[in-house]
C-alpha cells in the first residue's frame, strides 16, 4: 500500500517551548557512549545509546540506529536538546526504545583517517559510501549481538539514507523497518555542495546557516529555526570536532567521499543500489523547502520500493533538510513514532 500525505506547518509547534505527549512522570534514561571496531583493522566507531532505566528486555520492534548525512556526526543533530531539554533520541527512547546513533569513520567522534590531518588538496576524497556500509555494517551486527535479536529499526538522514537504504537492500533479513529522512536518490540538475576533489573540506558556521536556509522563502526564514538552536547546534559540532574548533576560522571538517559519490551516481543518472531490494515496511519524510533532497527524489524512490510491503512518503510542510532542528520538529517526531509503533498494533 502507498500513502503519499502533505503535513502542512501549523502555528501551534512553532513555538520553541512544547512538552512531548510522554508519561505524566519523564521516563528515566541510561545513557552509554562507547566504541565497536569497524571491519577495518584500528577504525574505531563511536557509538551513543539511549534507553529506559527500566528496561530488560529487548525486542527487535523496539531497537533503532540512527547513521547521519554527508557533513556532521550523528550525535550534534539526533541527541540535541530541542523541545525542552529532549532530543529526538530522548524522545523515542522515552516510549520505550533502545536508541542508538553512531559516526561512520572521519565524522565526529569516530577514527579520523590520517589524509584529514593532512591539508585537504594533499589526497584524493576519503570515506566514500562502500566505507560507510562496512562500518555502518560492523555497528548493526554489534547490536544484534549485544541485544541478542535477529532485526532492529533502522533511520537515515540524508546520506545515511543512502547507508541504511542500500544495506537493507543487501541485508533486509536483519531490518524490521525502515525510516529514510530526506531521502537521497537521482538529482536533476547540479548538487548545491561541491568539491573541488579534495580529501576532506572545512565547514564554517556562515557557510552551515546559509546551506540551511536555502530554498527558504526570505519572509520565512527569521522564524524557521527556535531562538538558540544553530548557536547550540553549531557549538556540539565545534565539541566534537575539536581540532576543526582550533581552525580560523572554526570549522567542521567532513570527509569529501561522498561528495565523489554523488558526482560519479547521483548526478550520472546511475543508482547505487536497487531499492526493489528493500522487503521492509518504509517511511520516507522530506521537507518542503529542503534544497538539498528535495522531494521530486523521495517520489521517485517510493515508486522504486516495489516489494516493500508497505511504504510511504510525507512531507512536512515549511521544512528544510534539518527540520529536525526546526519549529516544526514536532511534526517530523511523530510521523517517525506512529510508523515505528505500528509495528506493534
Amino acid at each position: 500500500m502507498t500513502l503519499t500525505r502533505l503535513t502542512l506547518a501549523c502555528a501551534a509547534l512553532a513555538a520553541l517551548t512544547i512538552v512531548p505527549p510522554a508519561a505524566a512522570q519523564p521516563v528515566k534514561l541510561v545513557t552509554e557512549s562507547y566504541h565497536v571496531p569497524s571491519r577495518d583493522a584500528g577504525v574505531q566507531l563511536y557509538v551513543r545509546n539511549k534507553r529506559p532505566e527500566s528496561m530488560t528486555a529487548f525486542t527487535p520492534d523496539r531497537i533503532l540506529l540512527f547513521v547521519h548525512g554527508v557533513t556532521y556526526p550523528a550525535e550534534t543533530t539526533f541527541d540535541l536538546p530541542v523541545v525542552d531539554g529532549t532530543s529526538w533520541m530522548d524522545y523515542i527512547a522515552q516510549r520505550g526504545y533502545d536508541v542508538y546513533l553512531m559516526d561512520v569513520r572521519g565524522y565526529g567522534r569516530s577514527t579520523r583517517p590520517r589524509e584529514m590531518e593532512q591539508p585537504p588538496g594533499e589526497n584524493p576524497p576519503v570515506v566514500n559510501t562502500e566505507v560507510a556500509l562496512r562500518d555502518f555494517g560492523a555497528v548493526v551486527d554489534h547490536i544484534l549481538e549485544r541485544r541478542r535479536v535477529a532485526r532492529i529499526n533502522l533511520l537515515g538522514w540524508s546520506w545515511g539514507t543512502l547507508i541504511a537504504g542500500a544495506y537493507t537492500a543487501q541485508n533486509s533479513a536483519k531490518v524490521e523497518r525502515l525510516v529514510l529522512f530526506a531521502p537521497l536518490w537521482l538529482r536533476q540538475g547540479v548538487s548545491p555542495l561541491r568539491f573541488d576533489g579534495s580529501a576532506y573540506r572545512a565547514v564554517t558556521m556562515e557557510a552551515a546557516r546559509a546551506r540551511w536556509l536555502a530554498g527558504v522563502p526570505a519572509d520565512k526564514q527569521t522564524d524557521l529555526i527556535p531562538p538558540g538552536i544553530f548557536e547550540a547546534w553549531w557549538n556540539a559540532n565545534m565539541e566534537a570536532d575539536p581540532v576543526g574548533a582550533r581552525r580560523t576560522p572554526p570549522a567542521v571538517r567532513a570527509p569529501n567521499g561522498a561528495l565523489a559519490d554523488g558526482m560519479n551516481y547521483w548526478e550520472a543518472d546511475r543508482r547505487y543500489y536497487d531499492p526493489s531490494g528493500i522487503r521492509v515496511p518504509t517511511l520516507l519524510v522530506v521537507g518542503e523547502w529542503d534544497a538539498d533532497t528535495p522531494p521530486y527524489m523521495a517520489q521517485a524512490l517510493l515508486a522504486r520500493l516495489a516489494n516493500a510491503p508497505s511504504r510511504r512518503m510525507v512531507i512536512i510542510g515549511e521544512a528544510t533538510h534539518t527540520m529536525l532542528l526546526e519549529k516544526n520538529r514536532l511534526q517530523l517526531f511523530r510521523e517517525v513514532q506512529t510508523f515505528l509503533d505500528e509495528s506493534r498494533r
